[in-house]
């Protein structure tokens, strides 16, 4: 449990056939009901304003293209996310880098092991989608490339 306490791991479970056990730092509450007072609000008139047509061109433009571009690199594992190799080193890639099929993109962190996450192609990175040190989940997007 203490070696537990003070690692950097969030959750643990482990199975076998006969039994299971878990740790889990993350804090549960159940969501508690929440009495309300009534209020004597004073009833307001909504507010109606017609969109302009600049309006529209913007929303219609927003919703034909993408905000980023690429394919997005997924987190084959869960663990801690690091952007550079150490904390006084330079980052693996950042936005716009052109990167080579293989090239580490990132480490993840899982159970004091640390695991590089290579570029699936060539390309040029569009959107990094993680910070450093922060805890990434199986699937979850990591970085862009185009």
């Amino acid at each position: 449990m203490a070696q537990f306490d003070q690692s950097s791991l969030r959750e643990f479970s482990f199975k076998t056939g006969e039994a299971e056990l878990s740790f889990s730092k993350n804090e549960y509450t159940a969501p508690q009901p929440v009495a309300v007072p009534p209020v004597n609000a004073v009833p307001v008139a909504p507010v109606v304003s017609s969109p302009s047509s600049s309006d529209a061109e913007a929303v219609s433009e927003t919703e034909e293209t993408p905000l980023v571009e690429g394919d997005e690199v997924t987190s084959p594992l869960v663990g801690v996310a690091y952007l550079a190799p150490a904390p006084d080193k330079p980052v693996f890639v950042s936005v716009g880098d052109t990167v080579k099929k293989g090239q580490t993109l990132l480490i993840i962190e899982a159970m004091k092991v640390m695991n590089e996450i290579p570029a699936p192609k060539d390309g040029i990175v569009t959107e990094i989608m993680v910070t450093n040190e922060e805890v990434v989940e199986f699937g979850q997007g990591l970085v862009r490339i185009k």
